[in-house]
């Protein structure tokens, strides 16, 4: 057995090399052989074998590095110094194998608090995808259970749409849930927009039917307001009749509905358009009308300025037989304007009649006649009570006369005697 130069051994203290090649390094006291090279020198078979334990030294000190910069979980690095671990038991390598295994057994230490702490984040981690997911899935199943009719369905689709490529993110950027409980919630999901689909099949199929009978319903009333074209402005009535039936007649689809309400306006139009071809002949013929009308107006100026009530309404009776006979007028509104000039000049009239029937209303003049008498007399006798009082000197019986005398002249003055 050959032992190392004394420069060789303190160059490689954990490794020697016997004359036949074999290579031993030293665990403690006690070494241990971990390979051969006889075709070499020994300074050349201890460097061969310490390049092997440096290059398990270099893999310990990628995993600390790997440790102290973080990123790689703590799992994966237990498994990978789970493998070097391997490799440095028994390793056929000469160098300092403790201390290394010391440094991989500190590693593993760490490691292993490490890993329980992931596993705790894991589980929290789970835990909340879960209520995640659960919150997607109350979601969908609560537009599920509305009722189809209540639905706005266009919105709808496009919260189902965004519900769904939430659960594609969450699925594909989450922690992976237990397969049981995954598969549970996606069955909740998908169970919940199969209903959601099936409804929404259901309300469109029952719409188009609605379209369907909308837009027979429609065609057959614009063929209808179509057919009154030859009545004119005489069919405006049942034209009328004919929209208050449209407007409770449904939809049938913007498209149509728009290509219908333009073939039934078109319709309206022509009954209406001849209205107004009439009314414009109405107001033409009407010139000669109102010019007449007009002079009439100026001859009832005349009316108030009549001080002979029975020739005032000789007058008017004339003029307002005349303006019959005259006709209606075209515009309305000139119409109106000129009948409320007219009908002033016949209210003040009336006025004027009506009072004068209250001052020679026999049966008033009569009442007023016999209070005149009682008055006299009353005046008579209150004179002649004064007429006494005086001569008897009583001055409260002659004060009390002359007021009871000065009232009934009073009242007399008001009767107008």
């Amino acid at each position: 057995m050959t032992s190392p130069t004394p420069e060789s051994a303190e160059n490689q203290p954990w490794g020697r090399v016997d004359d036949d090649g074999t290579v031993s390094v030293r665990e403690g006291e006690q070494w241990r052989v971990v390979g051969q090279y006889p075709d070499g020198t020994p300074e050349e078979a201890l460097a061969y074998f310490a390049r092997k334990f440096a290059d398990l030294a270099s893999e310990v000190s990628l995993l600390e590095v790997r440790r102290r910069r973080g990123g790689a979980s703590a799992s994966d690095l237990r498994g990978a110094a789970r493998a070097v671990r391997e490799r440095l038991t028994d390793a056929a390598a000469v160098g300092d194998l403790a201390a290394l295994q010391g440094r991989l057994t500190a590693l593993e230490e760490t490691l292993s608090e490490a890993t329980a702490e992931e596993a705790q984040a894991q589980r929290a981690a789970v835990d909340a995808a879960i209520a995640e997911r659960e919150t997607i899935v109350a979601a969908i199943e609560a537009i599920a259970a509305k009722d189809p009719r209540s639905i706005q369905w266009k919105q709808t689709t496009t919260e189902v749409a965004d519900l769904f490529a939430r659960w594609q993110d969450h699925q594909s950027s989450g922690p992976r849930l237990p397969k049981a409980v995954g598969q549970q919630l996606w069955k909740r999901f998908r169970d919940a927009r199969a209903i959601i689909d099936k409804n929404r099949r259901e309300f469109y199929a029952g719409l188009d039917e609605q379209h369907k009978s909308a837009r027979d319903a429609k065609t057959r009333l614009a063929e209808r307001a179509e057919a009154l074209a030859p009545q004119g402005e005489d069919g405006i009535a049942a034209y009328r009749a004919l929209l208050d039936q449209w407007k409770s007649a449904g939809r049938a689809g913007k498209k149509v509905d728009d290509a219908l309400w333009a073939r039934f306006k078109a319709a309206g139009d022509l009954l209406y358009s001849a209205r107004i071809d009439r009314e414009a002949a109405d107001v033409e013929a009407s010139k000669e009308k109102i010019d007449a009308k007009r002079a009439l107006l100026d001859e009832a100026a005349a009316v108030p300025k009549e001080r002979d009530i029975a020739k005032a309404r000789a007058v008017l009776t004339g003029i307002q037989r005349r303006w019959d006979e005259i006709g209606r007028v075209f515009p309305r509104d000139t119409e109106r304007g000129l009948d409320d000039q007219l009908r002033k000049v016949e209210t003040s009239l009336k006025q004027r009649e009506d009072e004068d029937w209250k001052r020679n209303n026999p049966e008033t003049k009569a009442r007023q006649n016999d209070m005149t008498s009682q008055l006299q007399d009353a005046i008579t006798k209150l004179e002649d009570e004064l007429a006494a009082a005086e001569a008897g000197g009583d001055k409260a019986a002659i004060a009390q006369a002359k007021d009871a005398l000065e009232a009934r002249k009073g009242w007399l003055r008001a009767l107008g005697g």
